[in-house]
Formats: structure tokens, C-alpha cells, sequence
């Protein structure tokens, strides 16, 4: 292809940014491999018949997220709110359905049967509600008699109170960051700061207060940061705190270099290990250099992404691009953070990389939606010509 191709592919590949698709494809793929190695020893434990029963259906879910996010990468920021609200409306109407018809999960209900395939509408939710608050934001600025910020308070408190009755905590402590984000950038006050700022902290205490989970996961971290045991209760270890302490164990194992491919043995005691702990099956397999290298890649979506921002004239754009490559940080930070006992556990996937359909579909979304944000579009105030103006009687002046 040359610049000259006025094809739409050819014009999709001179405008977007190909690093951020390198970036994307890379962890995919790396996905992918790391479910040969993480996959087959939790087929085992399950007793599924196929050893690489995982590995299928996350090849088959890594096809279908390649061309989404492909795809979305096409559409012009028009486009992309308008698919976002297509997908918000649904993700809504199957969060409230999750409520009455979802599977019930160590006391949770996030998971509704749809088609004969399992549907976690949370993952969908996140990225439509970021777009969609960016848009209401930049709204605020092009048309002040609209109660703009009004409507992005009530999305927020749809889409949280819907996470909050699941409960799904640590996906509201997310999609509030995201939108924190947004209205931090949108030129937030210093007394929406301290306000929303105390709303959280009164939220983290009403979650540690009233939510049983979040209480013993809590106490449990702590005790064990204190040296009171890796989450044991009553004398035997609890599962999250049994998980905590596997992972710690794979980073061990698994020094600077790893144990090599295929060679973990401290993920098959792991039953998440193709999920919520990953991150420690790249620890042990592939060493502490890997882990350091698919931070690297995350840490260079987000840098490359707010530099997009930082440059961009459209207010809209700008917000959204702000609050994707935020939900993608703070759920990757998190993620890794838990492999580390840096934090509670909190059952969020790792973006690109973990086991899910729902997972690897939302952020093929996700992405795809930064990309296409992220291409380069004429301004029309760059491309204007000069404006000529000639006099009766005299010729008209040559441009500069």
C-alpha cells in the first residue's frame, strides 16, 4: 500500500496506530500460548474429559475477539458511541436479568446463560458506560443549558447500584476509577475531589461493613501481612488465601528465567491458574523477566494512549481515550497486584491474557474503541487555505 491508496483499508493503515495494535496482539497471542501451559492441569483437576478442553474454547474465543476488535477499530468516534450505546443498553438489560436468572456463585450472581454459552455482562458494561460518560462531559462544554453532569451522576449510579446488587465490588471500585478519571480530565473542581473522594472511602467502609466476603478477604490479607497465617480460618486455609499463597509460591519457583514451558508444577495446585492467576504461571514458567516484560506492554498501552490524549482537539475523544486506557491500567494493575498479595483478592481477569469469553470479547471491544480514537484524523482548522482579500483595483496578493 502507498499514501496514495484511497482505499478503506489503505486509509485505516496510514491513520491508525500500529503500536497499539502490536501491543494488543502481542498479549492475545500471549494469551493464547499461556493457555497450553496454564489450561490442561485445571482440565485435569475438574475431570474434563479433554485435557485441552480450555485450550479450545480459548483459541475459539480468541477468533472471534481479533476480528471485533479489528473491526471496531474501523469505526469513526460517531460510530463508536453509537455502538457503545447499543452495547451499554443490552449489557443493561442483562444485568438486571443476572439479578433474577443468574448462576449463583459463592454467593454471588454475575453470570447468566445465554445461547448455551455463559455471559458475564459486567466485562460489556465497563467500556460502553466510559464512552458514554465521555460523550455526556463533552457535551456539558459544547451545549451548557444541557444538565449534562446530571446524567453522568444517574449513568453512574445505574451502573454501580447494578454491579453493587450482584455484588460484584471489585468491578464498581473499577468502573468508578474509570469514571473518576473522566471527570477528572473533563476539568473537575477541587470540592468535587474531596466530596467524591469521601464517597469512596465511605463506599470501601460500607462494602468491608455489610458485605460478608469483602470483610473476611479483608481481615484475611491483613492477618496475613501481620503474620498471622496465608487466610486461615479456623485452623485451615481458606481458598482465596490458599490461591494467594500458590501464586507466591509460583513466583519462587520460577525465579528470573523461569522453569521453561510446560514445566510449572506449582499451577497445578492453583485453580485459577488459567483465570485470576495467570500472572503467576508467567512467574513460574517464564521468570520475573517475563512478568517485567507484559508489564512493559500494558504500561506502553496506557503511556500511548494518554499521549493520544494529551493531543487531541475533540473533548469527547480526548475523555474517552482517557477512560479506556484507565480501565485497562487499573484492571491489569489490580490483577497483578492480587498475584503479588499486594492487595485483597479480587476474581478480576487479567486484560488479553486470561481465560474468558466475556473477558476476551469486552476488551477486543475496549481496544478496539481506543483504536479507533486514536487514529489520526484532519482538523479542519489545519487544512483551511488562506483567506484572500483583494481590493478593487489591485491584483491579488500571492499566499505566503
Amino acid at each position: 500500500m502507498n499514501r496514495t491508496d484511497r482505499s478503506t483499508f489503505a486509509s485505516w493503515w496510514w491513520t491508525i496506530d500500529r503500536t497499539l495494535i502490536a501491543a494488543a496482539v502481542v498479549l492475545l497471542v500471549g494469551g493464547l500460548v499461556l493457555s497450553f501451559a496454564a489450561s490442561p492441569a485445571v482440565a485435569e483437576r475438574i475431570g474434563a474429559s479433554d485435557g485441552f478442553y480450555f485450550i479450545k474454547r480459548h483459541a475459539v474465543f480468541f477468533a472471534l475477539a481479533l476480528p471485533v476488535m479489528f473491526a471496531v477499530s474501523f469505526l469513526s468516534p460517531r460510530d463508536v458511541r453509537r455502538a457503545s450505546l447499543v452495547v451499554f443498553a443490552g449489557s443493561v438489560v442483562l444485568l438486571v436479568a443476572v439479578l433474577f436468572f443468574g448462576q449463583e456463585v459463592k454467593g454471588a450472581r454475575r453470570w447468566i446463560n445465554l445461547f448455551g454459552f455463559s455471559v458475564q455482562p459486567s466485562e460489556f458494561v465497563k467500556p460502553a458506560f466510559i464512552v458514554l460518560t465521555a460523550w455526556l462531559f463533552a457535551t456539558r462544554e459544547r451545549r451548557p443549558e444541557m444538565p449534562a453532569t446530571l446524567f453522568a451522576f444517574l449513568l453512574l449510579a445505574t451502573v454501580l447500584g447494578l454491579l453493587v446488587a450482584q455484588p460484584d465490588i471489585g468491578q464498581t471500585i473499577l468502573a468508578s476509577a474509570a469514571w473518576g478519571a473522566v471527570f477528572f480530565v473533563a476539568g473537575m473542581s477541587m470540592w468535587w475531589i474531596v466530596g467524591l473522594g469521601g464517597v469512596g472511602v465511605g463506599g470501601v467502609w460500607a462494602a468491608y461493613t455489610f458485605v460478608p466476603h469483602v470483610h473476611a478477604r479483608i481481615n484475611r490479607f491483613f492477618e496475613k501481612q501481620a503474620g498471622g497465617g496465608a487466610g486461615k480460618k479456623g485452623g485451615l486455609m481458606t481458598a482465596d488465601g490458599y490461591q494467594a499463597q500458590q501464586a507466591h509460591d509460583s513466583f519462587l519457583n520460577g525465579g528470573w528465567f523461569g522453569k521453561g514451558p510446560g514445566e510449572g508444577t506449582v499451577k497445578r495446585l492453583l485453580p485459577d491458574s488459567h483465570t485470576d492467576y495467570v500472572f503467576a504461571v508467567i512467574g513460574e514458567e517464564f521468570g520475573l523477566i517475563m512478568c517485567g516484560l507484559v508489564v512493559a506492554v500494558f504500561a506502553w498501552i496506557v503511556f500511548r494512549g494518554l499521549s493520544h490524549a494529551a493531543r487531541e482537539e475533540d473533548s469527547f475523544v480526548r475523555y474517552a481515550i482517557v477512560g479506556l486506557v484507565v480501565l485497562i491500567g487499573v484492571q491489569s494493575g489490580i490483577n497483578i497486584a492480587v498475584n503479588l498479595q499486594l492487595m485483597p483478592a479480587k476474581g478480576m481477569t487479567l486484560p488479553f491474557i486470561s481465560y474468558g469469553g466475556s473477558s476476551l470479547l469486552a476488551i477486543a471491544f475496549e481496544m478496539g474503541a481506543l483504536l479507533a480514537l486514536t487514529r489520526r484524523r484532519p482538523q479542519a482548522t489545519r487544512f483551511a487555505p488562506p483567506i484572500q482579500i483583494e481590493r478593487v483595483g489591485e491584483p491579488a496578493s500571492m499566499p505566503a
